[in-house]
Parts: C-alpha cells; sequence; structure tokens
C-alpha cells in the first residue's frame, strides 16, 4: 500500500527512532508499505519516520542511480540491485575523505543542496529477517545509507549545509509547511500555525 510521505516541519522527523523486535505488529507489512511508498515516489531511500512511524527502519534501493553517467562502470556495477532493509541500525563509524553530492530529499520535495558526508561508513542493522550483520559501504552506497540513517536519528540533510544556504531555502521549507509544496506523490504536509 502506497503512503503519504511526511513533509518538512511534521515533528515525527526530528524524533530519534525507536528500536523495534521481532514481533512489532504488522511489521513485514509496514515494510512492504514503505517500499511501495518509496518505489511510488521515484527515490532511492525511504525511513520509517517519512511515512509517520518514529521506528528505526529504512530501506534503500540504488538501483536508479546506476544508470548515471557522473559515475563510473565499477560503482553502476555496485549500485545495480542494491537493495536492503536496515532495522535497528547503529552507525559504528563514518571514515574517509568528506565529498559533496547534490541530496534531496521525498520528506522536503523540490529541495536539493550539496552535503558533505564521509566516503565510507561501517554499520551494524538486523535485516528483515532478524540476522544481526555488520557491513562497510562507500561512494554513493554509503551514502544513501547515511541520509536515511540520520532519518531515525531525527537529522535532514538541510542540517547539514551552510547557514547562507539555509536562508536561500527558508522560502521553500516555509512552503512545504504551509502546505504549498506539489510534488507527484501523496504527502501528509503539515500547515504551521502563525
Amino acid at each position: 500500500m502506497i503512503l503519504p510521505i511526511v513533509g518538512y516541519g511534521d515533528p515525527v522527523l526530528r524524533k530519534v527512532c525507536e528500536k523495534v523486535s521481532k514481533d512489532y505488529p504488522n511489521l513485514n507489512e509496514a515494510i512492504h508499505n514503505m517500499y511501495d511508498t518509496m518505489y511510488n515516489a521515484s527515490g532511492v531511500g525511504l525511513a520509517a519516520p517519512q511515512v509517520g512511524l518514529p521506528i528505526r527502519i529504512f530501506i534503500v534501493d540504488t538501483d536508479p542511480f546506476s544508470d548515471s553517467d557522473d559515475i563510473s562502470e565499477e560503482e553502476a556495477a555496485l549500485l545495480k540491485g542494491f537493495k536492503k532493509t536496515f532495522i535497528n541500525a547503529k552507525m559504528i563509524s563514518e571514515e574517509g575523505e568528506e565529498w559533496s553530492f547534490n541530496e534531496g530529499c521525498l520528506s522536503i520535495p523540490d529541495v536539493r543542496e550539496d552535503v558533505y558526508r564521509n566516503e565510507k561508513i561501517t554499520i551494524e542493522y538486523f535485516d528483515e529477517d532478524f540476522n544481526k550483520k555488520t557491513e562497510v559501504y562507500d561512494g554513493l552506497i554509503a551514502r544513501v545509507i547515511q541520509h536515511e540513517y540520520d532519518h531515525i536519528e531525527g537529522i535532514l540533510f538541510t542540517d547539514k549545509i551552510s547557514t547562507f544556504k539555509k536562508q536561500l531555502i527558508k522560502k521553500k521549507l516555509q512552503n512545504i509547511m504551509e502546505g504549498k509544496a506539489r510534488p507527484d506523490y501523496r504527502m501528509k504536509l503539515v500547515t504551521k500555525k502563525r
């Protein structure tokens, strides 16, 4: 089922999310709905708070990036078919040079900014069958995971840009909160009271 994506300004996007157990009600259905919602919105990642659930789950599918002309054949091969569910993720380390990439977010439509992130990560998580894993990623895969991991920590990509850039996008963020954003997918927008 395709769910509405929570828009910028909703308090759920600022919560540090709670861990889930194997017996979390309708866990498989929630994950399935998240994939349906992400694909419907043409995303490469989606975190549970973006569909209103303050729990430590996020999903990624980097396949759309594999067609980019801006990456090597080697990285394209890694991105192709990379699809994972991360439950109760814990970032163990973020290492290497910081590099810039133009990021966007389904909860913040029509806003894109260059964000600096470390090139390599080590992350511990449970898969959808609750098998514990510790894995190392780099490049665009690491970036997508870092972006989604931030969501379950209550952090948005706009928190990682300069004060000057924040001023430049202030009106766009206000428009999202006022329900003036019109992406081509369903959103649950917060109308901010004045």
